[in-house]
């Protein structure tokens, strides 16, 4: 995406862009870029926005921005994120969305 170089004011490689059909009602959306330096106050290389979105809805979403830094929605809910690195940060979105799923079956 050329906007992100952009946005950025600096070059960006994107690892990963890729949307999962989870079920007829969800997806889970996962972009990844890593920048040449960290994007203040981060102190990784990577831009990221992880989703899941149900009927329309993102219920949970990790993501880092200028200024902002790592953080998630979860719950109606923003918070602090400690990343640690790429593996992490898939094994904890992956859990939250299980958990997510297993307090929402009924709904």
């Amino acid at each position: 995406m050329r906007g992100v170089g952009m946005l950025y004011n600096m070059a960006s490689t994107q690892l990963v862009n890729r949307r999962e059909v989870v079920a007829e009602d969800a997806f889970i959306e996962v972009v990844i870029w890593r920048l040449p330096r960290p994007l203040p106050p981060s102190e990784h290389r990577f831009k990221y926005r992880l989703a899941y979105v149900v009927r329309g809805n993102c219920v949970i979403r990790y993501d880092n921005e200028r200024g902002k830094g790592d953080h998630r929605h979860t719950e109606g809910r923003e918070r602090e994120y400690v990343f640690r690195d790429l593996e992490k940060l898939m094994d904890d979105f992956r859990n939250d969305i299980r958990r997510w799923n297993s307090a929402n079956r009924d709904s």
